[in-house]
């Protein structure tokens, strides 16, 4: 870790920080900022957290999550936080466009920053930049920063099972981006007192029967396979959000119901807002969908977990995501 010297005497008196994650924050996004706010609290500063926009209903449980502010809630509370930080940690994201206004805040802010994010090509806005595109999480990640600020035997339960939900929902239970170091860590979770069952049977088992409805409307109703392409689309329309009343995280996991299919590498979820089509894709294998996120979609993320937007509306977006998959036709349907 760069300037750990630096960092550690900047962080050994008590200090007025504030967290920052991404809009439409998921597991890692909570996950990491709630395991940062309970380790730098227990060392004596004075932590809020700042999100953009609200946290899905799965995360309620978690310890301390209803101290989160939101800026789409609370603006001039949120900004009057950031301005009177001393350090800002900006977890899990590499640009301020990722945290839409309150980016705009936290750049006029001549307070110490800190990034701690692992996904690809991070600005350079930060102090501290702290990257790793290898890591699982960012939840992996704070675990490594409080290792290296000498406070391993520091951490708490309560710590572990916010980085563990982190882990665990990036990972998708532990099938993607895992290593011999990720288990390690995983292990040392388990043995402050995490409880693995049970965080399982938190985040997991706690849909609504709108959101079984919904899931069976996508598959019955909304899916399209291309198996010439390797590939499965389920879209929704502006109807659809009304009919099913879809909220934050209501659609969480269904895009990779389609990686369930024999043959299929790439799933698409394209779904139709307001004022806006958001676009999530998952890939099998060494089959990036980053590039196509980033290069023809505003977007970006992981190699087999990204995501974009477009302005071109349901129709227009879905005819173009299908022109594109001739280019990528010899990688998704040859054999891994």
């Amino acid at each position: 870790m760069e300037n750990t010297q630096e960092l550690k005497s900047f962080l050994s008196l008590p200090k007025d920080i504030v967290i920052t994650t991404h809009r439409n924050p998921d597991g890692d996004a909570i996950g990491s900022s709630l395991g940062l706010q309970h380790y730098l609290a227990n060392q004596g500063h004075s932590v809020k957290i700042v999100s953009p926009s609200e946290y899905p209903d799965f995360l309620a449980w978690m310890p301390a999550v209803n101290d989160i502010m939101v800026y789409d809630i609370e603006p001039e509370e949120s900004q009057k936080e950031i301005e009177k930080a001393d350090a800002i940690f900006c977890l899990d994201f590499n640009s301020l466009d990722r945290i839409d206004k309150v980016g705009e805040i936290v750049d006029k802010q001549k307070s110490l920053k800190v990034m701690i994010d692992h996904h690809l090509y991070p600005e350079n806005f930060a102090d501290h930049l702290i990257s790793d595109t290898t890591a699982s999480s960012t939840c992996e990640m704070v675990f490594d920063f409080i290792c290296n600020m000498g406070h391993k035997h520091l951490m708490t339960q309560t710590i572990g099972d916010c980085l563990f939900t982190g882990i665990l929902t990036d990972t998708g239970s532990f099938k993607y981006s895992t290593s011999a170091k990720l288990f390690r860590i995983v292990a040392d979770l388990l043995d402050l007192g995490v409880d693995d069952y049970m965080l399982q049977d938190l985040i997991f088992n706690s849909m609504k029967e709108k959101q079984l409805r919904l899931l069976g409307h996508c598959l019955y109703n909304r899916m399209e396979i291309l198996p010439e392409y390797g590939t499965g689309i389920i879209h929704l329309t502006k109807d659809d959000y009304s009919e099913y009343d879809i909220q934050r995280g209501d659609t969480e996991g269904i895009v990779n119901y389609l990686l369930k299919m024999k043959g299929i590498r790439m799933a698409a979820f394209i779904m139709e807002q307001p004022t806006i089509v958001k676009i999530s894709l998952r890939s099998k294998g060494d089959f990036s969908v980053q590039e196509i996120a980033k290069r023809h979609f505003k977007g970006g993320g992981h190699k087999n977990a990204s995501g974009g937007a477009s302005f071109q509306g349901l129709e227009a977006t879905l005819k173009k995501f299908k022109e594109l998959l001739p280019r990528y036709q010899a990688h998704l349907v040859k054999p891994y």
